[in-house]
């Protein structure tokens, strides 16, 4: 599959181990755990994000910042996306009106103070990063290779992961988005979903991430200080903080009360 914008790696990597994190959504204290878990239990040999870094979550600079100097590759995220095109909230409310009241808060109440947070130059290098990470055997999107926005829940039928994924060579193939880590075998390919580092949504507190090694994928849960970034949402005044606090507590997705 060609894919636009991808950013395609040495197929040696197939005889590596790599680990794959996604949706970290600007929790640091998450992010700082996950990296602890990498460097004493998990010693990868490449790392690789799948976007979503920054909206979200009281600490999106520190997030980018730590990213960019970790050298780590990786893609980019429906709300890394919504930063730069404000104008794609009116293209999104045509395609699926019943979502409108959760993207408004995103793109009217979020986006703003992300970028605030972030600055111009660490937008313009989220803008930079690629829609898909590729090597001959292993895929990285966020959502599905046409779109950052739309990707097949957990329990979702073969067919729509045929639908997503069936013209990606690779045979494993991670993506974010959904925030529910899994992993399913369909056909000869690997589905694996990496769940949120900093915003879980399957009822457990804990970060999630993958590791991927040449015969196995296995999904890890690390448990973070949940209440530090709970203080750290709220000492920042960060838009929708009680919403975010909810979900952050709860481990379930929750739609904002009002928009």
């Amino acid at each position: 599959m060609t894919v636009t914008g991808c950013s395609i790696w040495n197929s040696r990597i197939q005889t590596m181990r790599l680990a794959v994190l996604s949706d970290i959504h600007g929790n640091l204290t998450a992010f700082e755990a996950v990296l602890a878990d990498l460097k004493s239990v998990v010693a990868p040999d490449l790392v690789v994000h799948g976007g979503d870094l920054a909206a979200n979550g009281a600490r999106p600079a520190e997030i980018v910042d730590a990213i960019r100097d970790l050298g780590w590759p990786g893609v980019c995220g429906n709300t890394d996306e919504m930063l730069w095109r404000p104008e794609l909230l009116s293209e999104l409310e045509l395609k699926a009106p019943t979502k409108h009241g959760l993207r408004r808060v995103l793109f009217h109440d979020i986006a703003p103070t992300t970028c605030e947070l972030l600055g111009a130059g660490r937008v313009d290098w989220l803008r930079s990063l690629p829609k898909a990470w590729c090597t001959d055997g292993y895929a990285v999107f966020h959502a599905s290779p046409d779109n950052l926005w739309r990707a097949p829940l957990a329990d979702a039928p073969d067919r729509d992961f045929v639908a997503a994924y069936g013209a990606v060579k690779s045979k494993t193939i991670t993506y974010g988005h959904i925030h529910r880590p899994f992993i399913r075998k369909i056909g000869k390919r690997t589905i694996v979903n990496s769940g949120s580092v900093g915003l879980s949504y399957d009822g457990d507190q804990r970060a999630s991430y993958v590791v991927i090694d040449p015969n196995s994928v296995t999904i890890r849960r690390v448990e973070y200080d949940v209440e530090r970034e709970v203080q750290g949402l709220r000492a920042k005044r960060y838009p929708r903080a009680e919403w975010l606090i909810s979900i952050l507590t709860s481990a379930e997705y929750r739609q904002p009360s009002r928009w």
